[in-house]
């Protein structure tokens, strides 16, 4: 069954609620009422549970607490040798750099919004299109007072620079108002690699890799940082 959304036609997300408190599956659920793609296949609550879910099920989405009995939402994912696309639900934020280095979408603060929940959702959305290969082919950006878009065949680097980004397309820069950050929950991560906290590369225009740069198309290196260099396997 397929429901029409701003992201296209798409099946069900089936999607797994993970979390030791009954109230905050009601609040979840309460959450995706009027979300049409997204199903709830299963409620666990204690990783145990959902380690035995997700043996024999396929799921699409965790929503995931932290902090839980025996085993945490984190080791959880640790465990895993794959898991489904995850948004972290937690009351404790020191756990969000932890969350971001096992690759979930998003890390939402109890208590949370409908707003910013949704907002997690279309994240959750954009990164399953992109898996589909049915992904934007350009990212929109503000640049001064106007809104530009950018192909992204042609985007060779993203590199932070304050409260602005540089977007470098061959040897020509473009400045514009965001963080990278907020461009990388944009970009499609089959495409784009984060590999430094300032530097996000595209793929396709990388050559040649070591431990401490990568090498772009007209041999610009760019520094990898250290709590990147696992991701660098993906590259090449």
């Amino acid at each position: 069954m397929a429901h029409g959304t701003e992201f296209g036609v798409r099946a069900l997300y089936r999607t797994l609620i993970i979390d030791d408190e009954p109230l905050a599956h009601e609040v979840i659920k309460h959450h995706l009422q009027g979300q049409a793609d997204f199903t709830i296949v299963g409620n666990s609550y204690n990783a145990t549970q959902a380690l035995s879910y997700l043996a024999n099920q396929q799921v699409d989405v965790l929503i995931l607490d932290i902090n839980m009995p025996a085993l945490s939402g984190i080791e959880l994912l640790k465990v895993l040798k794959t898991h489904p696309l995850v948004i972290i639900v937690s009351a404790y934020q020191e756990y969000a750099l932890q969350g971001f280095e096992l690759d979930v979408t998003d890390y939402l603060l109890k208590p949370v919004g409908a707003a910013r929940f949704v907002q997690a959702l279309d994240k959750v959305r954009r990164r399953l299109s992109d898996k589909a290969g049915d992904g934007p082919s350009y990212i929109v950006l503000k640049v001064d007072r106007e809104k530009r878009k950018f192909n992204l065949a042609d985007i060779t680097l993203l590199e932070a620079y304050g409260n602005y980004v540089k977007v470098w397309q061959d040897e020509q820069v473009v400045l514009v108002s965001s963080t990278l950050k907020q461009c990388l929950q944009q970009l499609p991560s089959q495409q784009f690699l984060q590999i430094h906290k300032s530097f996000v590369v595209n793929k396709n225009h990388v050559i040649a890799i070591d431990n401490e740069y990568v090498r772009l198309a007209g041999d610009r290196g760019v520094k990898v940082g250290k709590l990147f260099k696992e991701g660098l396997k993906c590259l090449l």
